[in-house]
């Protein structure tokens, strides 16, 4: 099934913050509890020895959660890399609770970081988790291209998959939300109104993560983006990795100089 470009509501600019937020809140807890976050570490340290860079930059953060979950994986294996924090959209509170009790590990930055621009002082191992299907072919291929023209290591990795399995999770989506929402952090009281008075959250969230599910780019529709770039003193890794014992895969994108 060739990949679809469809809208996300959380990629409107007038879209509600706090139920985008919530939307952010609710992937972290989902992630956390599943392991599939603590997962997604081994790759970000392979892509930090080949590359050699000592700053993880994570680009389209939403409320930071599986960067935060990836930077205590990688600190319980001895590795403790600085993490910043960016969005387009930043969500400063996110990114203090995301921050809270590393030591200064974590850091937030409150200015609108496009991923397609990073700024040149922004070094390190660009990290995109969960994001990149939000950007059509046409910025996708920027935001790759912005990373070789900057010479910066990028990490691109998708926990849901374009696969059958994945696609019947979402649909239970609304019965997760409902259930889980007291416990997303950091917490909102707007979130009750909107989840169990008026069930705006539950149908945000399967609109999105649907729709998430027809735009995620797979392997083949990686590399075609990738062979469209001019870098020939660039090296690039795609491919997927199980997600446990459970049918989903994760796909990732590594790009690196030689």
């Amino acid at each position: 099934m060739a990949r679809m470009q469809l809208v996300e509501l959380e990629d409107l600019a007038w879209f509600p913050a706090i139920l985008r937020d919530g939307g952010t809140a609710y992937l972290e807890f989902v992630i956390r509890k599943s392991g599939h976050g603590a997962r997604l570490a081994p790759t970000i340290a392979r892509a930090l020895a080949a590359s050699g860079a000592t700053r993880i930059v994570d680009l389209c953060s939403g409320g930071g959660g599986p960067s935060r979950i990836v930077s205590d994986a990688l600190a319980a294996s001895g590795q403790t890399v600085p993490v910043l924090l960016t969005d387009l959209y930043p969500n400063p509170a996110a990114y203090a609770h995301a921050a809270a009790g590393t030591d200064g590990r974590i850091t937030g930055s409150a200015a609108p970081i496009d991923a397609t621009q990073v700024p040149a002082e922004l070094t390190g191992l660009r990290t995109i988790f969960n994001a990149f299907h939000h950007f059509p072919p046409q910025l996708a291929r920027k935001v790759l291209s912005d990373a070789v023209q900057s010479r910066q290591p990028i990490a691109v990795i998708e926990v849901v998959s374009r696969e059958p399995a994945m696609l019947v999770a979402l649909l239970f989506s609304p019965l997760t939300v409902t259930l889980t929402m007291p416990f997303w952090r950091p917490f909102r009281w707007q979130w009750l109104l909107w989840t169990w008075i008026l069930p705006l959250m539950q149908g945000f969230v399967l609109w999105d993560g649907v729709v998430s599910w027809l735009r995620i780019y797979g392997v083949d529709e990686l590399r075609a983006l990738t062979a469209e770039i001019d870098a020939p003193d660039w090296e690039w890794e795609i491919g997927t990795f199980r997600l446990g014992n459970g049918p989903g895969n994760a796909t990732f994108l590594l790009g690196r100089p030689k």
